[in-house]
């Protein structure tokens, strides 16, 4: 489908808030019962403007300020639900999601349940997710798995501008929640979007091919692994990254056909190691490729310690060493 603003170009090169900010545009556009809500999303234009200048084209009741109240904020699109719309909310940081969370789970992501598929809920909760970008506590989180782990809550995480504009417009199509994780530390990389061509909204893309190894990552850690693959290249070592992108459903057929392919895989993530989503990762690709593995399926994640501040979290997110090591025990591994 043809999403492109007429008289636009097919394609730009622009960076990933840009992205986002058109397909909310175009969102509003074509759904006049789509709402944008969230605390500064009006007037400022949201603290990373990913909602600049939604308001004065759409006005104050389509694209809203709200109290500093996270629990608010999510009760309120649950209402706007009911009454028949189709709110976009945003929680400034993931780690304000905490408050909201009673909302999200027992009302949001289980009213179609309760209500035998009468009352959907089409609700589009936009957080800006991962660290990257050093700042204080509460603003650098990775909550993937406690969304994934609930029943009727999708959960989506684009790595590139491409992606975040086709996978924000077909989240806020869906008649379900949509958790949409938006890695805040690249909210500035420019890379060509072709709005006329979204490919496949839906499942993992591989993103490099490769035949020694699955790198499966989302998010912020899919440009680090697209890193290491460089510097393996130089090696010999052909790396190919899987961008798992849906984390709730997880395209396990997508995952299960990389790692067919090169027998071995390393899993990457932000949050911590125990109970993280590469754990569930892991497990599927046990389960599906058991018979092929060459080798244990690694994890390179973070610590199991709050996500840290400042300067720290150079030394918690995982880097490109930590990531190379976790390649060569895999690469190294040998039975008995």
């Amino acid at each position: 489908m043809d999403d492109a603003i007429p008289g636009s170009p097919a394609a730009e090169t622009i960076s990933m808030q840009a992205a986002l900010n058109r397909a909310l545009a175009e969102i509003l556009a074509e759904d006049e019962k789509t709402v944008v809500l969230g605390e500064d999303v009006g007037r400022l234009g949201g603290v990373f403007r990913i909602t600049d200048g939604l308001q004065k084209r759409f006005g104050a009741e389509r694209v809203f300020d709200t109290p500093l109240a996270e629990s608010g904020i999510l009760g309120m699109s649950v209402g706007l639900a009911m009454a028949g719309y189709h709110p976009i909310p945003e929680v400034q940081f993931d780690g304000f999601a905490y408050p909201a969370v009673n909302q999200i789970i027992t009302q949001l992501a289980r009213m179609n349940y309760r209500s035998r598929g009468t009352m959907p809920m089409p609700v589009t909760l936009r957080v800006p997710s991962f660290g990257g970008i050093r700042a204080p506590e509460h603003h650098g989180e990775s909550l993937e798995a406690l969304f994934a782990h609930v029943p009727g809550l999708k959960v989506v995480s684009p790595s590139n501008p491409h992606d975040a504009y086709h996978l924000l417009k077909h989240s806020a199509r869906q008649p379900d929640p949509v958790i949409f994780m938006e890695p805040k530390s690249r909210y500035w990389q420019k890379d060509t979007v072709d709005f006329a061509d979204a490919g496949s909204p839906l499942g993992s893309k591989v993103v490099r091919p490769g035949r020694h190894l699955t790198l499966v990552a989302w998010g912020a850690m899919v440009a680090r692994c697209l890193q290491v693959a460089e510097l393996a290249a130089e090696d010999g070592i052909e790396i190919e990254v899987l961008d798992l992108r849906w984390l709730k459903p997880i395209d396990a057929a997508g995952l299960a056909a990389s790692v067919s392919r090169t027998r071995r895989a390393v899993v990457v993530h932000e949050a911590p190691l125990t109970a993280g989503l590469g754990a569930e990762v892991a497990a599927l690709i046990t389960q599906h490729c058991f018979d092929t593995l060459r080798a244990p399926v690694e994890r390179v994640t973070g610590f199991d310690v709050p996500y840290p501040s400042g300067d720290l979290e150079d030394e918690y997110i995982p880097n490109v060493d930590r990531i190379l090591f976790g390649i060569q025990r895999v690469l190294e591994y040998r039975r008995g």
